[in-house]
């Protein structure tokens, strides 16, 4: 592209940005949504996202879309957002969302996981792979649709009952690791065990009933 070419795409690009703000105000009507968030004013690092997101979105709609934020326990308890979103209470909510695994363990694998996906990784999948599909699909099942709304980007490192201070400190938590796959080992081991077990129970019943039914022994 020549250089006056490409002046004039930039100029031009330039002109539609700065006509699209006005033009998405003008075509949208007057709305206010509330929004119950899981946590207290004072945790910054993650309610502040909420006062971040309702910023921009109405600097994009040139005020017409004003969203008010609330902390947990103004309007229902941290845990309960879900299903205040769900029955209408609020029109928004900001939450983790494997707090409901009672509901569904599915939730958590959209969140955070222990040894699971980082942050990169995170949002790499939904931007990139099937992650906002897949969550579309499953928010069905509870009336929501589910938007990436910041990541604290630590806790796929696992969950801690102990302060964790130095390197060394990791090692009983390895250990641990270790221990609870070898026990998931011997318990696989155990029910295919049994599997086999009623299989071969399964097919000497059947056996003896063929046998007693024909009166023919079987080879």
């Amino acid at each position: 592209m020549e250089r006056r070419q490409f002046l004039t795409a930039l100029g031009a690009g330039a002109a539609v940005a700065t006509i699209a703000k006005p033009a998405i105000a003008q075509s949208s009507p007057a709305l206010k949504w509330r929004l119950a968030a899981s946590w207290p004013k004072s945790l910054d690092t993650i309610y502040g996202a909420c006062d971040t997101f309702s910023k921009y979105v109405s600097e994009a709609t040139d005020g017409k879309f004003q969203i008010q934020n609330f902390a947990a326990g103004e309007i229902v308890p941290g845990l309960q957002v879900l299903d205040a979103v769900q029955n209408g209470t609020v029109e928004l909510g900001h939450s983790a969302q494997y707090y409901y695994i009672g509901k569904d363990p599915t939730w958590a694998l959209f969140c955070a996981t222990p040894f699971g996906l980082n942050c990169r990784q995170q949002n790499a999948w939904f931007y990139d792979g099937e992650g906002q599909k897949l969550i579309d699909d499953f928010g069905k099942k509870f009336n929501v649709r589910c938007l990436l709304a910041g990541n604290t980007g630590t806790q796929m490192g696992g969950w801690f009952n102990k302060e964790l201070k130095e390197p060394a400190d990791f090692k009983g938590a390895q250990d641990a690791h270790r221990r609870l796959g070898r026990q998931d080992a011997r318990q696989a081991w155990r029910r295919r065990a049994t599997d086999r077990r009623r299989r071969h129970l399964s097919g000497v019943g059947e056996g003896h009933n063929r046998r007693r039914r024909v009166g023919w022994p079987l080879r």
